[in-house]
């Protein structure tokens, strides 16, 4: 291992996002992984027998990996003197990766988690760099709670948030929040997984349904947007959300058709919003940090931009792309908005969020 990178383990490393932390990972400047666990099957082999047949990022798999052992992801002492940090993508049911997470934060390994079970713990910060790496400041809070001196839990939002919050909160810091908002979103296969929906209930098809996604959608953005208290995050009062979650026929790129009324009367023009976009940067950008994309929000001005094939690998897969910027005849203005479920919504945003806890210092005594 090079010196100067910091040995990580990734959990569900077997699964389709823990596949993706090991590939996007594979030529980190930071961190290397040394550490694979997942379930009690896959354990004892290696990893490169564990994924043999279910590979699907298409490139090889990366040579530092292909040989580790595959460990048991219940048994954190397995990990101890492995690794300095988990990026977690567990697949198992909530509670158990809740209380498995908390297991490795107490044997004073922090996680940086892809899953959804601490989302909605107070005490744990749920990140986007560019809009509350300010949420950080919780994980002090978090350690005194749970006694932990080293260990803590850091979490990513819903991947399909992605591709709006960044243009939300744009407008919020620049002097236009949004009080109410319709989003529908049209949802790429591989938000489900592998092997996901099935083939014969897709093709053909869209499904105006997915298992527990509106609701993540309108409550999350609250508290991403919210403000870190004594004792926990709390929670924005807006935008209120209206959510329509679809998934469609493409394997990557969730799309959002956003509809938004301001607060306070207070109303941009589409001129000033698209320089707003345009000119949006956040901590990643000045910090310049290894996953951050250059320019977080790219607006297209064709009329049928973005689109998933043409858009969603822009600037590394990790900018937000919007077009159809236009007034609304209900709301105020209007917008389609595009991001990479599986880069910036998976894998590549929990990476962005290591890379921010390492810049602020938080690695900096394992």
């Amino acid at each position: 291992m090079g010196e100067s990178r910091i040995s990580v383990g990734v959990l569900g490393a077997t699964g389709m996002v823990g596949q993706r932390y090991i590939a996007n990972l594979a030529q980190h400047p930071w961190f290397e992984v040394t550490y694979v666990a997942a379930s009690p099957r896959s354990a004892g082999k290696t990893y490169a027998d564990a994924v043999a047949n279910r590979w699907h990022i298409g490139a090889n798999i990366p040579e530092g990996v292909a040989n580790l052992i595959v460990q048991d992801a219940n048994i954190v002492e397995n990990a101890k003197g492995k690794c300095k940090f988990m990026f977690s993508a567990l697949e198992m049911g909530k509670d158990a990766i809740k209380a498995l997470e908390e297991s490795y934060a107490a044997a004073g390994i922090p996680v940086v988690s892809n899953a959804s079970a601490n989302r909605w713990t107070d005490d744990v910060p749920m990140l986007i760099p560019e809009i509350n790496p300010d949420h950080t400041d919780i994980i002090a809070i978090q350690q005194k709670h749970h006694g932990w001196e080293k260990g803590f839990i850091a979490v990513k939002p819903n991947c399909s948030l992605q591709s709006y919050m960044a243009p939300i909160y744009a407008l919020k810091a620049a002097g236009y929040p949004v009080k109410r908002m319709i989003v529908t979103t049209m949802q790429a296969v591989s938000g489900a997984g592998y092997p996901g929906v099935p083939s014969f209930d897709m093709i053909d098809n869209v499904v105006p349904y997915i298992g527990g996604e509106e609701e993540k959608t309108e409550k999350e953005c609250l508290k991403i947007l919210g403000s870190v208290g004594k004792d926990s995050i709390e929670n924005s009062a807006f935008p209120i959300v209206s959510a329509h979650c679809n998934r469609v026929a493409v394997i990557d790129g969730h799309t959002a058709c956003v509809s938004v009324e301001f607060a306070d009367g207070k109303k941009p023009t589409i001129d000033d919003v698209e320089k707003i976009f345009t000119d949006f940067r956040g901590l990643p950008q000045e910090l310049n940090l290894p996953s951050a994309p250059v320019h977080p929000i790219i607006v297209r001005h064709e009329e049928n931009r973005p689109q998933p094939r043409r858009d969603r690998d822009a600037d590394k897969g990790m900018a937000v792309t919007v077009g159809r910027l236009r007034e609304d005849a209900v709301f105020d203005i209007k917008f389609v908005a595009l991001s990479h479920n599986t880069k910036r919504g998976a894998a590549l945003g929990g990476i962005l969020n290591a890379e921010l806890l390492k810049a602020k210092g938080f690695f900096d005594n394992l």
